[in-house]
């Protein structure tokens, strides 16, 4: 029996990110929020509704009366980002997450999905990475403030579902990239940082492309477009208070889910198939005084598949997709 319905009221909260775009498209392919029916997509931008300010949050919410909330609002960046505004990072992150989770709760939300990251698991956890690998070990450092927030809006999530049986379900996606991603020099994540790299640099006819790290640490990607699809598809069938709902080696249900492809690559194979799309022939140089970042990062995503979901996008064809719509973005 699904847990969503054409006629909900559905809150996106941060609609114009990556993340919060493909949910919302999916959530409109799919007929959900259908004005004919009573039920609609909310959205808002910062200026309409500071997600820091826990008062507006609070009356926006008694206003509008949402039955769905999906958080995918948060301070995003890459190495050099989390590594430069650590304070920003936690606060941020930490006020957005209280404040909808808990405003969700008080004011009678029947289903919140939060969206997590991988980045929440140890550096060093077993591969591919498990849910219960959560809070075994420490985390990469170029991103813990990020990682930190990101826990406690999980565990927020799974106290309120013990203590109060509230319906907070949280996904753990991958590395995304897409339609939406930030491209800026300074804190864009890897594929994001690559494609513009070597579209720029076959564009101008660079002779070579400077690369950070050494190229070897193995990431996993997952189109955003999978991500919104994998997202509406647990709001309708992963039901925690389920008998065969998925649960963890103890037997419990688990609060999050991983999201990803169940493949990884390494950066420097993923700059030699991103240079080969574009037919990129000049050098490609590794800049071995900069970080690497966690060695490996891949996802066990058996729980989400075994639930019926799985990813459609090959890497290569959700490349080629976002070069496409790389010039329009920049």
């Amino acid at each position: 029996m699904k847990k969503i319905f054409l006629d909900d009221k559905f809150f996106i909260a941060g609609a114009s990110g990556m993340a919060g775009s493909a949910i919302c498209r999916s959530l409109v392919k799919k007929g959900y929020g259908d004005s004919t029916l009573g039920g609609e997509i909310l959205t808002t931008s910062r200026k309409e509704l500071d997600l820091l300010k826990t008062k507006d949050v609070e009356n926006w919410f008694k206003t509008n009366k949402p039955d769905v909330v999906i958080l995918a609002a948060a301070k995003v960046g890459g190495i050099f980002a989390n590594s430069s505004e650590p304070t920003e990072f936690l606060l941020e992150n930490l006020k957005i997450q209280n404040n909808i989770i808990e405003t969700s709760w008080r004011c009678g939300v029947r289903r919140l999905l939060f969206l997590g990251s991988s980045c929440i698991y140890p550096k060093f956890a077993e591969q591919p990475i498990i849910e219960e690998a959560l809070l075994t070990g420490a985390l990469e450092r170029t991103n813990e403030w990020y990682a930190i927030a990101k826990i406690a809006g999980i565990k927020l999530c799974e106290a309120l579902r013990k203590q109060y049986s509230f319906d907070a379900i949280s996904l753990m996606p991958t590395n995304l990239y897409g339609p939406g991603d930030n491209y800026n020099s300074l804190n864009s994540h890897v594929m994001a940082s690559l494609i513009k790299k070597f579209y720029t640099a076959s564009i101008q006819k660079h002779p070579k492309v400077i690369c950070w790290g050494t190229g070897n640490p193995l990431r996993e990607f997952l189109h955003v477009d999978d991500l919104g699809n994998a997202a509406v598809f647990a709001l309708e069938n992963w039901n925690t208070f389920s008998k065969n709902a998925p649960i963890d080696q103890n037997g419990e249900p688990l609060s999050l889910l991983n999201v990803g492809t169940g493949k990884d690559i390494s950066i420097k194979e993923l700059a030699k198939k991103i240079s080969h799309i574009l037919d990129y022939k000049g050098e490609i140089i590794w800049d071995q005084s900069k970080p690497d970042g966690t060695p490996k990062k891949q996802l066990n995503i058996k729980h989400l598949l075994k639930l019926g979901w799985e990813p459609k996008i090959t890497l290569e064809e959700g490349i080629r997709r976002t070069l496409e719509d790389f010039p329009k973005e920049n």
